[in-house]
């Protein structure tokens, strides 16, 4: 019975997707799918996604820009070359200066799963360039169930949610909610933010916090997530769901500004029909709405007091979506065709001591319409995965305001047709061949065309062309008796990739061709019925094809080193569980220096948790990261993003990762 349980709870980490079943959500059987399962109870150390995700998968990095609220890179991917959806839904963050982006919009207890689609293999979503993150949210269930979590950690972290779940056969309801708040933390020197900010020779400077302001909390964070499942009839469903973060005076200590707050809201309506006929075996609707709000400020700066003025930076952004799709099957394909709509709209303006000065996006509206169609069959081994999408996307702006005359945008038209093909062969039960080939693409977003910021002037390039993805893929997967592998190549060309060129005073975003390729590879192994072992490497090299304009670095930006992730798990009884994870990386020794990055050291962090179920309905977690107290850093300092300059080296700020951190945390439920 143990080796049973054990071999159940080891399958959990295999980084595959085999027909698993998570709660309500079915994941397809796809090689190049990465699961991360049961988020809410594995990432209970802290809220934030993108760290979850990190520590979960070797695949993705970690951009710290604060306690909370972090960006992340998948294959040397950031921003819009990625897209990320929560349950279907487009979100976009509001911040040019990525303090919001889209992953931080949905905290980690309303999680139930994240699935990791690598490649140009989705062409049911907008903008799936070179990966696709795919959020489920917790859903309803029947009977009546709920859990309470109070959490705590270093540097006054606290962390207080709930869930309640119930109904009936015919509608079902759940409403969680939740509430954090950290003070500053202390990477590995012990320094908090003031102090890393002063480290680097910035005390004295208009970037430095001001004295009454230095003993700020980090950040403080709350949350609600409603939904109501309703099945209508035995083949009908309407869904409806609501998502609201509020964030207050999120600190972001190597940025110029800090944030007020970050409000965002999630509006979701999803009708689902099955078994229309010969011609529809599932029709899906969807209509969605997210807004993010987000004020940036110099207010609790040094520059505020000396310069006797506050600068704001306020921006907002509202998508707007509605897909409908249709599945049938004929002979032995399973085919979906459906029409997807978009549209985005993102203003920002900036104001000094509450007054306006001018704009930086005067009403930018994204307008996508796009069809597109899928076809799975299967040949006796050898299954086939196709796929189409066309899309048509004007980009227009309205009138700007520099402070003295209004500025007129062209519109920016885009249209293109892209698809893939991949074939799996089941050569037997437990191995799997893959490869693909795919093309995808994203247009240039609102800040790459048209932010206005001064004194520099027209920041934003009119006349980008939009990217261009055409990506080779090939893996394996291998499971034996007490073991699982997986390994993966790619080998991405990128025509008309977006790039920031700092040599450049005005229209900084320049289009060139590049490469990406990579190798992943993780596991399982199962030593014992009580010890069992994951892990997971990658590694990619990024090069453009030439140089920016007036520059000589070839090497593409934001390309993460090598990075491994491997855990120690340990079944003391079916109550006490232990693990040991190491997460490492090689020096970032290949970076783009003419454009503001530079040499990170490599580093080892040891963490360790431990689980005890004390009861049937009261579990306790005490876990210590970072155990040996190490000062490292993963964000790079690409001048993409408005970072502070060093008075000490003369280089780019970096931001330390935390310190040692011991955490516990305390789950009841009914």
């Amino acid at each position: 019975m143990k080796k049973l349980v054990c071999l159940s709870v080891a399958a959990s980490f295999c980084l595959h997707a085999a027909n698993v079943e998570l709660g309500t959500i079915e994941v397809e059987e796809k090689i190049e799918t990465e699961v991360i399962k049961d988020v809410s109870n594995e990432e209970i150390k802290s809220a934030d996604v993108a760290e979850g995700l990190a520590k979960e998968s070797s695949s993705v990095w970690l951009v710290r820009r604060s306690g909370i609220s972090n960006d992340i890179i998948v294959r040397g991917q950031k921003k819009d070359n990625i897209n990320v959806t929560i349950d279907g839904t487009k979100v976009f963050g509001a911040c040019p200066n990525r303090m919001d982006p889209a992953i931080s919009h949905m905290l980690t207890n309303n999680i139930e799963s994240i699935e990791l689609i690598e490649g140009p293999y989705n062409v049911e979503d907008f903008g799936v360039l070179s990966a696709d993150v795919k959020v489920h949210t917790k859903k309803p269930t029947k009977e009546t169930t709920g859990e309470v979590n109070l959490g705590f950690g270093s540097w006054g972290y606290k962390k207080a949610s709930f869930n309640v779940s119930g109904g009936g056969e015919k509608v079902k309801f759940l409403l969680s909610g939740s509430t954090e708040s950290g003070e500053q933390y202390e990477d590995g020197d012990g320094n908090d933010f003031v102090e890393q900010i002063a480290e680097n020779g910035l005390d004295a400077s208009g970037s430095q916090y001001q004295p009454k302001y230095q003993n700020l909390d980090a950040f403080e964070k709350k949350t609600v997530m409603a939904k109501l499942f309703w099945n209508i009839a035995d083949n009908q469903e309407l869904r409806l769901s609501y998502t609201g973060n509020r964030s207050d005076d999120i600190l972001y200590p190597s940025s110029k500004m800090d944030a007020l707050y970050d409000d965002s809201d999630i509006f979701n309506i999803e009708y689902s029909l099955k078994d229309l006929g010969k011609y529809s075996k599932a029709l899906d609707v969807q209509l969605y709405q997210s807004e993010v709000d987000h004020p940036m400020s110099t207010l609790y700066r040094k520059a505020a007091t000396a310069l006797a003025d506050e600068i704001t930076h306020h921006l907002d952004t509202k998508t707007q979506g509605a897909k409908i799709k249709n599945s049938f099957d004929v002979e032995n394909h399973t085919v979906t065709a459906g029409l997807d709509y978009s549209l985005r709209n993102w203003d920002g303006a900036f104001y000094k001591n509450g007054v306006y000065q001018y704009t930086s996006l005067s009403d930018v509206d994204t307008e996508n319409y796009a069809l597109f169609l899928k076809d799975t069959f299967r040949m006796d081994k050898l299954e086939w995965n196709l796929g189409l999408r066309y899309d048509d996307t004007e980009i227009t702006s309205g009138l700007g305001f520099n402070g003295t005359s209004t500025i007129s945008y062209p519109v920016n038209d885009y249209s293109e047709l892209n698809g893939y093909i991949s074939g799996t062969y089941h050569a037997d039960e437990n191995t799997q061949y893959f490869a693909g080939i795919g093309k995808s693409s994203r247009v240039p977003d609102a800040r790459e065309l048209y932010i206005f910021m001064k004194p520099a002037g027209q920041i934003g390039s009119l006349d980008l062309e939009n990217t261009v993805n055409y990506e080779l893929d090939a893996g394996i997967e291998k499971k034996f008796e007490n073991a699982s592998f997986k390994a993966k190549a790619f080998y991405s060309m990128l025509k008309d990739f977006i790039a920031y060129n700092s040599s450049n005073t005005t229209h900084v975003f320049e289009n060139v061709d590049a490469t990406i390729y990579g190798l992943e590879l993780s596991g399982t192994y199962v030593a014992s019925e009580s010890l069992y072992f994951d892990y997971g490497m990658s590694y990619q090299r990024g090069k453009k094809d030439d140089p920016l304009t007036g520059q000589t670095d070839t090497d593409l930006p934001e390309i993460p080193p090598l990075k491994f992730n491997a855990a120690a798990n340990y079944l003391y009884d079916e109550s006490l569980s232990f693990r040991a994870e190491l997460i490492a990386a090689d020096e970032w020794s290949r970076y783009d220096y003419d454009n503001g990055e530079q040499e990170l050291d490599a580093y080892a962090v040891l963490n360790l948790k431990g689980t005890k179920q004390l009861n049937k309905n009261l579990e306790l977690t005490v876990g210590i990261d970072n155990v040996f107290d190490s000062t490292y850093a993963t964000a790079n300092t690409y001048e993409d993003l408005t970072l502070l300059g060093s008075g000490i080296t003369g280089e780019v700020m970096l931001l330390n990762e935390p310190g040692r951190y011991i955490y516990t945390n305390i789950k009841y439920k009914f």
